[in-house]
C-alpha cells in the first residue's frame, strides 16, 4: 500500500513501544477499488491511555470509546484500540469480526506487507456486494447506524446489498430510533449527497428506515397532483433532488420544497389545488431540518429558497419586480433560486418552456444586480432621524412606515436614493395624515 508518511510514523511508534499495529477500513477498501484513500485508520493493542500518552506531542481529541484522534495538517487520523488485544495472534482477527461489512473488514500488516482478510472483503469487492460481516443482526445491534451505512454504501459504490443483510435491514429498521440524531444526520446527508440520491431514498422506503428519518416524506407517495405534474408527489421530489447540484442547501431545497402539498392538496372542481404550497412547506421543512439538527445558517437559506421557488416568470415584469425578488430571497440566494426553479420545472415532465423563460430572467436579474440596487431601509439616503425631521413626526412605528414607502418608490426607481431626491419626495407628502401617506 502507498501509506502516507505520517501514518507510517505513527505505526512505527507504536510498534517501536511494543504495539502491534495495523492499517484497518476504508483505506484498504478504497486500494481494492482503485481510488484514492481518504480515510487512514489504525488498530492497535494499546490502550486509549497509553495512545494518548505516547502522541502527547501531537493534537489529539477522543469522542469515541477506546479511539483517539490525531489532528495533522488539517486532516484526523483516527487510531482505536483492538478488541481483546491480550490475545496478540488473533487479537486482529476477532476484532475485525466485528466491524460492520466485509469489504471495510480487512486490515494491513505493515510489516508483513500482506492484507489480513478473514471476512473474505475483497471477494464481496469484486462481487460489488454489501455483506454485513457475520451475523447481521448481531452487527446492527452493535450499532444501529450501521442500518443506514448499508444504503450509503450500496448507492455510493453501486453495489447491491445481499440478500440477508437487506432482510435484517427490514426487520430491524425500527433500531434506528434508538440512534444519535446527529450521527442519524451525518449519514442520511452523505445519501443526499450522491450522484443519484433517488437510488438510495428508493432503499430507504423500502426497506422502512425513511419513516425514521423524515416521514412525512411518505405522505407524498402515490399522491397524483394537477395536469401541470407528470408524476406523483413523492416521484416529483426523487425527480428533483436528482436534477440539482450534489450542494447541502440544493439538495435539501429539492428534497423539502413540496414536503407540504399532501397537507394542503383539494381537490376543486374536479382538479388538485395547492394553496400555499410553498409557505407550507417552508414551515414544515424548518421543524424537519431542526429536528434534524442541522444549522440554522442551512435552515436559513433553504426555507428562504422553498418559500419563494414558485417563480412565475414572464416578459412583462417591470425591473422593480424583479428588484423585490432579489431583495426578499436575497442578492446572494437568487442564483440558486433559479437554478433550483429550473430542476423544479424540469421534474414536472417533459416540454416546459417556463425554464427558458427563466433563464431571461437570469440575465435580467444579472444585469440589476450588477447596477445601483436598494435592499434595505437601512441603504436609503436619508434615515428615520430626517424623516422626523420634515415630515415633523416624532419617533414610532409612522416612521417605519414612510421608510418603507420609500424603499418602495427607490425600488422602482433606483435613480432617486439621493438625499436630495428623497428630502423633495418628503416634502411633496409634508402635511398629510400617515394613513395618507400609507
Amino acid at each position: 500500500m502507498d501509506i502516507p508518511s505520517f501514518v507510517t510514523s505513527v505505526i512505527k511508534r507504536l510498534q517501536d513501544n511494543g504495539f502491534k499495529s495495523y492499517v484497518v477500513g476504508g483505506a484498504i477498501r478504497d486500494m481494492f477499488l482503485g481510488r484514492p484513500a481518504t480515510d487512514w485508520d489504525i488498530a492497535t493493542s494499546a490502550s486509549a491511555e497509553e495512545i494518548k500518552q505516547l502522541f502527547n506531542d501531537i493534537t489529539s481529541f477522543s469522542l469515541k470509546h477506546e479511539t483517539v484522534t490525531l489532528v495533522h495538517l488539517g486532516r484526523h487520523y483516527e487510531i482505536t484500540t483492538i478488541r481483546d488485544s491480550d490475545d496478540t495472534e488473533f487479537a486482529i482477527e476477532k476484532d475485525l469480526g466485528h466491524r460492520d461489512f466485509t469489504l471495510n473488514a480487512m486490515a494491513y500488516d505493515v510489516d508483513g506487507r500482506m492484507v489480513l482478510d478473514p471476512n473474505r472483503g475483497r471477494n464481496d469487492i469484486i462481487e460489488k456486494t454489501i455483506r454485513a460481516v457475520g451475523d447481521p443482526e448481531e452487527r446492527f445491534m452493535e450499532d444501529p447506524v450501521r442500518l443506514l451505512r448499508a444504503v450509503r454504501f450500496a448507492v455510493e459504490l453501486g453495489f447491491r446489498i445481499e440478500e440477508r443483510t437487506m432482510q435484517t435491514i427490514c426487520i430491524m429498521s425500527n433500531r434506528l430510533a434508538s440512534a444519535a440524531c446527529e450521527r442519524i444526520r451525518d449519514e442520511f446527508m452523505k445519501i443526499l449527497m450522491i450522484k443519484r440520491p433517488s437510488d438510495g431514498f428508493r432503499i430507504l422506503r423500502q426497506s422502512g428506515l425513511l419513516i425514521h428519518i423524515i416521514p412525512e416524506l411518505l405522505e407524498g407517495f402515490m399522491k397524483r397532483q394537477n395536469i401541470h405534474h407528470h408524476y406523483t408527489i413523492y416521484r416529483h421530489i426523487m425527480e428533483s433532488i436528482d436534477r440539482v447540484d450534489p450542494d447541502p442547501v440544493m439538495r435539501l431545497t429539492a428534497l423539502l420544497h413540496d414536503i407540504a402539498k399532501p397537507r394542503v392538496r383539494q381537490r376543486i372542481n374536479g382538479k388538485f389545488r395547492f394553496f400555499r404550497h410553498a409557505e407550507e412547506s417552508a414551515l414544515l421543512a424548518g421543524e424537519i431540518m431542526e429536528r434534524l439538527k442541522l444549522s440554522n445558517e442551512l435552515i436559513r437559506e433553504v426555507t428562504n429558497l422553498i418559500e419563494f421557488h414558485m417563480i412565475n416568470y414572464d416578459r412583462n415584469w417591470s425591473d422593480g419586480v424583479i428588484r423585490r425578488l432579489i431583495r426578499r430571497v436575497g442578492p446572494d440566494n437568487m442564483d440558486n433560486l433559479i437554478k433550483f426553479r429550473k430542476a423544479d420545472l424540469s421534474a414536472h415532465g417533459p416540454g416546459k418552456e417556463e425554464i427558458t423563460l427563466l433563464s431571461e430572467l437570469e440575465k435580467r436579474a444579472e444585469v440589476i444586480r450588477k447596477g445601483s440596487m436598494v435592499n434595505r431601509i437601512a441603504d436609503l439616503a436619508i434615515d428615520g432621524d430626517k424623516v422626523m425631521r420634515i415630515l415633523g413626526i416624532s419617533s414610532g412605528p409612522d416612521v417605519g412606515r414612510v421608510l418603507k414607502i420609500l424603499l418602495e418608490k427607490v425600488t422602482d426607481h433606483p435613480d432617486l436614493n439621493t438625499e436630495d431626491r428623497l428630502t423633495d419626495l418628503l416634502k411633496g407628502i409634508k402635511g398629510k395624515s400617515t394613513k395618507k401617506v400609507q
